[in-house]
């Protein structure tokens, strides 16, 4: 790929899970929204990329049986220098978990996570883009952090990132919404005391569905619960729901879809 294809720096490019049941996580995902898989890089272990038509939406990988980790899905944002990006959430008070290191000829990843303790990746695509193929149902359509409070948080996204970010009130007191090159390509909202309290500060994808009842109550029948139940918001009709190994993620249907 060019270098023009690249995602700006800090924009959500891809979104990946790791599991211990790969096969029946596949299974799961490919009934609830239609994705086909194809093996991709395997320096982590076992890994699929999920297609929808053809085109690449995200990846699924398999935990090492010793490994006793958090099953969740993970936000990658883009980077043109993946080696600095770790350094400077590393000064900036974050901490880099894996990496960085290739991902075959793919790209080069970061695992790591801000001041808070939320998860998240970084990304230096080389062949490997990010999701392919956008706004269209079984797609990862935003990207959320939900944190105790933005403040913190904020300054240390915006130095590590270059966000622009502008208050958001209309959705939470506090809450803020970053910008790159003037679009909105994340939202970060401060809960306080509202985060569970087995989860603490993460990031959250929001998959896109043509009806959130139905899928929502697909879930349930494919062995996943329903975390919250379908309701009206602002940016269109959502529900939180868990797959069976308990990655939580949210459906939308968007208002304008």
């Amino acid at each position: 790929m060019s270098e023009a294809t690249r995602r700006t720096p800090g924009t959500p490019c891809w979104v990946s899970l790791m599991v211990h049941g790969l096969d029946a996580t596949q299974e799961f995902y490919n009934a609830l929204f239609g994705w086909e898989f194809v093996p991709g890089p395997q320096q982590l272990g076992p890994y699929v990329r999920a297609l929808l038509d053809g085109r690449e939406v995200a990846g699924i990988g398999q935990l090492p049986p010793d490994r006793h980790l958090p099953v969740a899905w993970t936000t990658y944002l883009a980077s043109d220098d993946a080696d600095e990006t770790a350094e400077s959430i590393r000064c900036c008070g974050g901490t880099v978990a894996v990496g960085p290191l290739d991902a075959g000829e793919a790209g080069r990843m970061v695992i790591c996570s801000d001041p808070a303790g939320a998860v998240f990746g970084v990304w230096q695509a080389e062949r490997h883009t990010g999701t392919a193929t956008a706004g269209r149902p079984g797609t990862p359509v935003w990207n959320e952090l939900l944190t105790y409070e933005t403040s913190t948080v904020g300054k240390f996204y915006r130095t590590v990132f270059g966000y622009d970010a502008e208050p958001n009130v209309a959705d939470n007191p506090d809450s803020l919404t970053l910008r790159r090159d003037g679009r909105p390509v994340a939202a970060v909202h401060g809960l306080h005391g509202g985060l569970p309290r087995d989860r603490g500060a993460h990031w959250m994808t929001h998959f896109e569905v043509t009806d959130t009842d139905a899928a929502a109550a697909l879930v349930t029948e494919l062995g996943g619960r329903v975390l919250r139940a379908p309701e009206d918001g602002p940016a269109g009709r959502l529900a939180q729901v868990a797959d069976p190994e308990g990655a939580v993620f949210t459906l939308i249907r968007p208002a304008d879809g």
